[in-house]
């Protein structure tokens, strides 16, 4: 694939994993409207390290507080709330990691299309939308409970489809159980960590196992800007929602689906 391609699928990667809007569905669809070659789920898994890089950096003290309670809770010390956080995050996890199993065929073919996504982009932003009007946003995130846990991680579940968007599957999941637009988008940043690691694993063992070539150079470099841009949209989005809704992403995700209905049917 060409560097410059790399160059744009890496920036629009960073903007949009961690805004709910589908990074997945943006980067099926850029191809397409580009008339690029389609850049494969490799690049796909390469940028979405960039962006796992950007949240480890970014919540690097919560994260280690995390881990730390978690390895002594683990060991034999005592429950904390970082430690409950923690297995919130692991058992969150598990549903998609049992979807990908059964859904990958339907996830690299079928779902790429811009008429599945275009679907998915409008379904669920009205999700979305739904679910910051109706939750009541006063929860913090040290309130996750496992109904909670199990609530949005069924929905992350859902994130396989291009178009549905993780982060925005998991905080409409998160706000319709009650929790602030900040726990909630916090959470969904969290639950990103263990998500993007197992799906970059996942894909390394298949591309050795069939033998394809690999341009290293040109993920690396797509890992690299998507990470940088990541870390910026992070900051960005978090003090955006202390004071503004999820309506402008509800806007533009309608807007974009009927667009691409409108040129793809």
């Amino acid at each position: 694939m060409e560097w410059i391609h790399a160059f744009w699928l890496a920036v629009v990667q960073g903007i949009t994993e961690f805004l709910p809007i589908s990074s997945s569905g943006h980067l099926a669809l850029m191809p397409s409207i580009f008339n690029w070659a389609d850049q494969g789920l490799a690049f796909d898994v390469a940028v979405h390290v960039g962006t796992l890089i950007a949240v480890l950096g970014y919540f690097h003290k919560d994260v280690s507080l995390i881990a730390r309670d978690w390895f002594r809770c683990i060991t034999g010390g005592p429950t904390t709330g970082r430690s409950k956080l923690a297995w919130a995050i692991v058992f969150a996890t598990v549903p998609v990691g049992v979807a990908a199993i059964f859904m990958q065929h339907l996830v690299s073919t079928v779902f790429r299309n811009p008429v599945s996504i275009a679907w998915a982009t409008i379904v669920f932003a009205l999700v979305l939308g739904w679910a910051d009007r109706a939750g009541a946003k006063k929860r913090a995130i040290g309130s996750i409970t496992w109904k909670d846990v199990l609530v949005i991680g069924a929905a992350q579940a859902l994130a396989l489809i291009p178009g549905a968007s993780r982060s925005g599957v998991t905080i409409s999941a998160g706000l319709a159980m009650g929790l602030s637009r900040d726990a909630a988008a916090r959470f969904s940043f969290l639950l990103a960590i263990p998500v993007i690691a197992l799906a970059g694993v996942w894909q390394y063992q298949g591309l050795t196992a069939q033998g394809h070539t690999v341009q290293w150079s040109i993920l690396i470099f797509g890992a690299l800007i998507s990470a940088v841009v990541a870390m910026s949209c992070i900051h960005f989005f978090l003090r955006y929602l202390q004071r503004f809704s999820m309506f402008p992403f509800v806007l533009y995700r309608v807007i974009l689906g009927v667009i691409l209905l409108i040129v793809f049917m």
